[in-house]
């Protein structure tokens, strides 16, 4: 393995189509870079693992409210702290686990998460095959995972800069988030069928196997990390944090991006955490029906994640942003709409166009900060984003069930689609309206 700020194990000696006199960092760049990011050994890796570990996820996303509603008989409330549960974390420790993140390796963080998360999913089955599975192991559970998605998610974000190089940052965010969507398809219809033949908690120990694969493909990654500086001692925690917030908010495109996302989110998450009760209570359809219909949110992806470089090469990675948002956001207006029957196509509309919106704008973001932002703050930048973008989960998880709780289920629901139009007006009045594309880094 290579040691701390060594390039990939691509030997010159070895490259195919090397010529006299070529310089061994160009012909290892040439290496690195023939063929799409596909064709890279440690992106393909990288790719797969998280693949893999996306679609247990999407497995979990339908088959942990299916445990609480349909096992366990949990309120429309509950649901609504299950899933609070699950983004708490990002508002307790995101902002100091890029501090963290940016003194560590990255890939070790990557592991460690990963195994965290296969025995927290492991531990439902188990509990439930013993007869002890309760509401607070649930909420101790999605704790747990949202722990360990914390960390991950930071580490990832610094990460793929290290396997992939900056040219190819937007196409190996499109193949992640495209891969990302059609696990969204695959594991909610997965979760549907699991759950009507075998029981919602078996789904969750083929979540816990994901991760394990995983691991394994993380291990394989031949990719070194440039060393990790520890900093000064008179650094602080404190002090590291700080740098990161100041950056993020001195950064008018960054700032805009990110309250936009967070915002968006806010709203996007209390629907979330209605859906499976509104199917399941509202419109009475069978696990089976649940799962493929909540699989047309990654159907969605797919779209979002095709379409995404072709939008920004047709309308510039600033005009992208906004018109993929006007477009799509009132797509979601279709969902409240939905009932038994033909009308079931309703949802599956809207779970469908609104969700190519927010990939398209999650792989614009994503790709612009990790080429923007210097690669020595790009944890504590990852972080102070994630934790102002997804910090706004559990509070809109949290809205959700109280609205759900208040007015009823499909009246939350037109509430919370209804708003979702507000974030979009960000974009309209920001300085991304008189722009094509954002900026180029200014550190190169």
């Amino acid at each position: 393995m290579a040691g701390p700020g060594e390039e990939a194990l691509v030997r010159p000696s070895r490259v195919r189509g090397r010529r006299p006199g070529d310089d061994p960092t160009v012909v290892r760049h040439r290496a690195r870079t023939r063929g799409g990011v596909l064709r890279q050994h440690d992106f393909r890796l990288l790719w797969i693992g998280e693949t893999t570990s996306k679609t247990g996820s999407a497995v979990t996303t339908v088959a942990m409210p299916l445990v609480a509603v349909s096992t366990l008989h949990a309120s429309t409330f509950t649901i609504g702290v299950l899933e609070a549960a699950n983004w708490l974390p990002w508002l307790l420790i995101g902002l100091p686990a890029g501090a963290y993140v940016d003194r560590w390796r990255r890939r070790p963080v990557l592991v460690r998460c990963d195994l965290l998360s296969a025995a927290a999913f492991a531990s439902v089955p188990v509990a439930a095959w013993l007869g002890v599975l309760s509401v607070g192991q649930l909420l101790v559970v999605a704790f747990a995972a949202g722990t360990a998605a914390v960390f991950f998610r930071v580490a990832y974000q610094a990460y793929l800069p290290a396997v992939v190089t900056r040219e190819h940052l937007a196409e190996g965010n499109a193949r992640m988030h495209a891969s990302a969507s059609a696990a969204e398809v695959g594991g909610p219809g997965l979760a549907g069928l699991l759950a009507q033949s075998l029981g919602a908690v078996t789904a969750l120990f083929l979540d816990a196997v994901t991760f394990l694969v995983s691991i394994a493909c993380l291990l394989r990654i031949r990719a070194a990390e440039p060393a990790r500086t520890p900093g000064r001692p008179e650094t602080s925690l404190r002090r590291r944090i700080g740098e990161g917030l100041r950056y993020v908010l001195g950064e008018p495109y960054l700032r805009t991006l990110i309250f936009f996302a967070a915002c968006s989110n806010l709203m996007l998450t209390a629907t979330q955490a209605l859906l499976v009760v509104f199917l399941v209570r509202v419109v009475g359809a069978p696990s089976s029906v649940v799962g493929l219909l909540m699989a047309s949110v990654g159907i969605g992806g797919i779209i979002g994640a095709m379409s995404a470089p072709y939008v920004i090469r047709v309308l510039g990675s600033a005009r992208g942003q906004l018109v993929s948002a006007l477009c799509t956001t009132p797509f979601g207006l279709l969902i409240p709409l939905t009932e038994r029957g033909p009308r079931l196509a309703l949802f599956a509309a809207g779970s469908l166009v609104m969700p190519a919106g927010v990939v398209i704008s999650n792989i614009i973001g994503s790709s612009f900060r990790q080429a923007y932002c210097p690669a020595e703050m790009l944890g504590r930048v990852s972080a102070t984003t994630s934790f102002l973008i997804l910090g706004a989960m559990p509070v809109g998880a949290l809205i959700g069930g109280t609205l759900g709780t208040a007015l009823g289920v499909r009246s939350a629901l037109w509430v919370s689609t209804g708003l979702l139009i507000l974030p979009v007006l960000i974009l309209v009045f920001s300085p991304i309206r008189s722009r094509r594309d954002l900026p180029a880094p200014a550190h190169i």
